[in-house]
């Protein structure tokens, strides 16, 4: 009898042992709940601006027409201000500061910051230094340009955390000035630690759980069998089997975050895609469509686990886009197969819209996999982060890309600027002294354009800048290169194209600018025509600038001899020719030909060019 009172005391002593235990393990874990995500969070997300505003600062230097002269002079053009005061629309940046090295503000999305100088202690002895600078605070949500602010019921003014980071801006190892971008990264920032704080929170009961499993193991082992000890040890495991399952998938998120925001190109980014999914949805097998520049079909760009995508569907075809939200087959007592589901077998499937700013980018569709058993449904929070994941980086890749077109194309006929052509002759000019294959280089002028602006107005000389573009970019084949260097100035880069092939294709063209027919109101405007300038690799020149210079000689001689025609570049070297097509000389007096004339297979091709544009 007293060794029963015994135990039972050292019961009642061992559990009120206990408690306090898992009350200090209670209070711990919501002190590390409460306390430890706030910093992490912050310190990520310093890391992530850092970087992310050298890439600010590098599109900036990038639309300055002269980064060295705006930031010494303090001096910016309209278009570089009509880019600055765009660039808050198009990225996480709500304003900018541009800074002289004194540390005065030439310009500001806010005009009355202009003229302000900047003396903190850090101006001087961070960004000075050419150290980007990183300052974190909360201020009142009326201080962040163009958010709307509800006042609380109270009168008070909510606050939002706002990042500023300074960029030095270097030339030639001297500072010469900063641009200080301001980023309002509450959204995010509560995201992320409303996530960490889930994690902790989930993580912290089941350790309070275990503990308190184990220490009610520890008291009734005297009164539990062998069997219940080993299922209590294998719901345990199971649980730790869940949360290794829960922080891997983390882990690999954490990873595809990250590998995502590193793809330059929409190939590279769904090989990564690919890779991953196959990795984070085992079970699933799935496919990613993503919409058209026309925004009439999807495109399908990847697929994963044995599944397959087609090359196009249409948006009526998935009653997930349909209907705006993630649609679900296999849940309820009636549904309906989406079109480009079929041929459908009768497993379950997801359809998740991927959403980028708003606005539809594409779909990811989820099928489960018949070698695979379990409850398909389960995936659904993951498959879910997963596409938040790619739609952000879809959208990363399409804004680079727009910014990269931008800055390579002219804006009123699409073609591609003068810059573009120079890189691109470079490049072409190289490849065939690697490979020995033909290059020719056309230069085109419209006649009497002035004529146009003088006659009919500015209005109609764009309309026919840009129906000349329109023929230039019809012209162009697989890598050929049609440009508008500047003016009514155009040019051909045909790399790989045979010279006799190029004549022929300069002549076509004539041909279809000659018979363009553009309305300018209720009247046609005169016909268009054009004079054009040939020259071919090697034998006009081996350089870039000896091409075009050949191409420009060419192209004023067509314009001396009346207009309206083409003209070869003169040069000593005679274009390749079949030998059996050579006249044989009459005699050994026969005189050669002039290297300065045109040669005699140039007239045919050109001779050929016109009656196939005849006929």
């Amino acid at each position: 009898m007293r060794y029963r009172q015994d135990r039972k005391f050292l019961s009642k002593l061992k559990t009120l042992m206990a408690i306090p235990l898992l009350l200090a393990a209670a209070v711990l874990s919501a002190w590390a709940v409460y306390s430890v995500p706030p910093p992490v969070v912050d310190r990520m997300l310093e890391a992530d601006l850092r970087k992310q505003s050298d890439t600010w600062r590098r599109a900036v230097l990038l639309h300055l027409s002269s980064s060295e002269d705006a930031f010494v002079l303090g001096d910016l053009n309209m278009h570089d201000e009509e880019y600055l005061s765009l660039l808050p629309q198009t990225s996480d940046v709500y304003r900018l500061k541009l800074f002289q090295a004194d540390g005065t503000i030439f310009w500001s999305t806010r005009l009355e910051n202009i003229g302000e100088r900047n003396n903190k202690p850090y101006f001087r002895t961070v960004v000075a230094e050419g150290l980007t600078y990183y300052k974190h605070e909360a201020i009142p949500a009326n201080e962040v340009d163009r958010l709307r602010v509800a006042v609380k019921a109270d009168g008070s003014i909510p606050l939002r955390e706002v990042a500023e980071v300074y960029t030095p801006i270097m030339h030639d190892g001297y500072f010469v000035g900063a641009i200080e971008f301001y980023s309002d990264i509450t959204d995010v920032r509560n995201t992320f630690i409303t996530r960490v704080r889930i994690s902790l929170a989930l993580i912290s009961v089941v350790m309070i759980s275990a503990m308190t499993i184990v220490m009610v193991v520890i008291m009734r082992t005297n009164r539990r069998s062998l069997r219940q000890v080993e299922e209590r040890s294998a719901k345990d495991q199971e649980i730790m089997a869940t949360q290794l399952q829960l922080a891997r998938e983390v882990k690999l998120l954490g990873e595809l975050n990250e590998w995502l925001q590193s793809c330059r190109s929409l190939d590279e980014l769904f090989n990564m895609v690919s890779e991953f999914m196959s990795h984070l949805l085992p079970d699933s097998e799935g496919s990613i469509y993503v919409f058209s520049n026309s925004r009439d079909v999807l495109d399908g760009w990847a697929s994963w686990n044995g599944g397959s995508h087609k090359d196009h569907i249409q948006p009526g075809e998935c009653w997930g886009l349909r209907r705006g939200r993630t649609y679900e087959f296999g849940a309820s007592e009636v549904e309906f197969t989406c079109e480009h589901a079929e041929p459908h077998d009768g497993r379950p499937y997801f359809c998740f819209p991927i959403l980028a700013h708003g606005e539809t980018v594409g779909l990811m569709h989820l099928r489960a996999r018949p070698s695979r058993a379990g409850d398909f449904s389960a995936c659904k929070k993951l498959a879910q982060m997963c596409a938040e994941q790619i739609s952000m980086a879809i959208a990363n890749v399409k804004m680079r890309d727009q910014l990269h077109d931008q800055s390579v194309r002219d804006p009123l006929t699409g073609l591609f600027n003068r810059r573009h052509m120079t890189d691109s002759l470079r490049k072409f000019v190289a490849a065939s002294q690697n490979s020995g294959a033909p290059l020719s280089v056309v230069s085109i002028d419209v006649d009497h354009f002035k004529k146009f602006n003088d006659n009919h107005g500015h209005d109609a000389g764009d309309m026919v800048l840009r129906a000349v573009g329109t023929a230039l970019e019809q012209a162009c084949d697989g890598d050929e290169v049609a440009c508008r260097p500047g003016g009514e100035e155009f040019a051909l880069l045909l790399p790989r194209v045979a010279p006799h092939d190029a004549i022929t294709k300069a002549e076509l063209l004539r041909q279809t600018v000659e018979d363009i027919v553009v309305r300018y109101g209720e009247k046609a405007l005169p016909r268009i025509t054009i004079s054009l300038g040939i020259a071919h690799y090697p034998m006009h020149g081996t350089l870039p600038q000896e091409l075009l210079r050949a191409s420009d000689e060419a192209l004023y001689e067509a314009k001396a001899k009346g207009r309206n025609q083409l003209c070869i570049a003169a040069g000593n070297s005679a274009l390749p020719r079949d030998p059996a097509a050579q006249p044989e000389q009459s005699s050994p007096e026969a005189k050669p030909a002039d290297s300065n004339a045109p040669r005699q297979e140039d007239k045919l091709a050109a001779e050929e060019a016109r009656k196939k544009g005849a006929a």
